[in-house]
């Protein structure tokens, strides 16, 4: 099996914490994969070391199969890992059609090309339009960025993200601070994502987690606690312990 994504016995340390305690993991190419686990579990720090914003302590990781441990954040982008954040990284004064045009030109090394005029690259704008018409806010792409209910602000991160044309997309909580009412609009944009596109959702929502994932890794005190397939994990009575705070959870 091709593996798109490994680390081996990642450990990240903050002084006496451990945040990241040897967690080695495989994502193969194209997975639909979650990482879940309680508050504090670690989640967004192994996030942050496979896209280079943190160095781990020791440990490995591999982006298919290359070892990119000490790679920068935007050499690892441009090898093709994306990623959307807990909270937004929009600029509010732009539009989405903006936003991602911007975005092709820094995937095609075209950052001059900002300040041409808009439609002086029709390639350009039209797999702009393309993108946001597959991400449903093709109606709003002329529309302020800062104007834009929240829904669709998380929904152009991920528009954004996708510009790159990635191997493989980590998701932080894109369902996050969004109202109920535009949930649905999200969960059915990241279902229908490219399936090439290796996706790795970190995660909240069990209902989103449950309607995404084919497997989910479970993490607990920066360990790996269990894993396996969304059915698996679903009937782990360990994992309904660590979400119900029933017992302590013991890690091995």
């Amino acid at each position: 099996m091709t593996f798109v994504l490994e680390t081996r016995n990642l450990t990240k340390r903050f002084g006496g914490i451990i945040a990241t305690d040897d967690v080695s993991f495989k994502l193969p190419a194209g997975a639909r994969h979650a990482l879940i686990g309680p508050n504090g579990a670690g989640k967004t720090t192994f996030v942050n070391q496979l896209t280079g914003v943190l160095n781990p302590t020791s440990g490995q990781i591999l982006f298919e199969g290359q070892d990119i441990t000490n790679w920068t954040v935007r050499r690892r982008a441009t090898a093709g890992i994306a990623r959307t954040f807990q909270i937004n990284q929009l600029f509010a004064e732009l539009t989405p059609l903006e936003s991602v045009i911007l975005a092709i030109n820094e995937r095609e090394n075209a950052a001059h090309e900002w300040f041409s005029p808009l439609g002086s690259r029709e390639t350009i704008v039209d797999e702009a339009c393309a993108l946001l018409d597959r991400l449903t806010i093709g109606d709003v792409r002329d529309a302020r960025v800062g104007d834009l209910p929240y829904g669709k602000q998380r929904l152009l991160e991920i528009a954004l993200a996708l510009a790159a044309k990635p191997k493989l997309l980590l998701l932080d909580e894109p369902a996050a601070g969004v109202p109920e009412s535009e949930r649905e609009q999200i969960l059915d944009v990241v279902a229908r994502l490219p399936a090439h596109v290796a996706l790795v959702l970190i995660e909240h929502d069990m209902h989103l987690v449950f309607r995404f994932a084919k497997t989910i890794s479970v993490l607990v005190n920066g360990a790996l606690f269990c894993e396996g397939t969304a059915e698996e994990i679903a009937r782990d009575p360990r994992v309904r312990q660590v979400y119900l705070g029933e017992e302590e959870v013991q890690h091995g």
